[in-house]
């Protein structure tokens, strides 16, 4: 098999984004939980959580990273979307706005809007 006919579409990773965000943010709010129950109460219920929800974050820049790099969103925007998975509940709302900005940029690609940034090697 060829690369290009295994390789993840544009929508595809859009669709990996927002799952890795929802999924993070939730993570987050239970890593937020656990440090409560933990520096708050003495509860080490859930002390495994940690490494999961590392490995978790870690998969959510990747997607951000392939989003990012597809639509050619600049440095700024790519880091500000990875931290945004740092602070509890904005992952949510930065989801919502950088779908709905993808959604609008891959809509403008199909329909050959010039002017629209076109990954490389893209011929339309």
């Amino acid at each position: 098999m060829r690369g290009a006919e295994t390789a993840m579409s544009p929508e595809g990773k859009l669709t990996f984004f927002r799952t890795m965000a929802f999924v993070v943010g939730v993570a987050l709010l239970v890593l937020t939980l656990h440090m409560v129950l933990r520096y708050g109460f003495g509860n080490h219920a859930l002390d495994w959580w940690a490494m999961p929800h590392g490995f978790l974050y870690m998969v959510y820049l990747v997607a951000v990273m392939l989003l990012g790099f597809e639509l050619r969103w600049g440095l700024g925007t790519i880091v500000g979307v990875m931290l945004a998975g740092c602070v509890p509940l904005l992952s949510f709302w930065v989801e919502h706005r950088m779908t709905r900005r993808a959604r609008g940029e891959l809509a403008a690609r199909e329909a050959g809007v010039p002017g629209e940034r076109q990954p490389a090697g893209s011929h339309g």
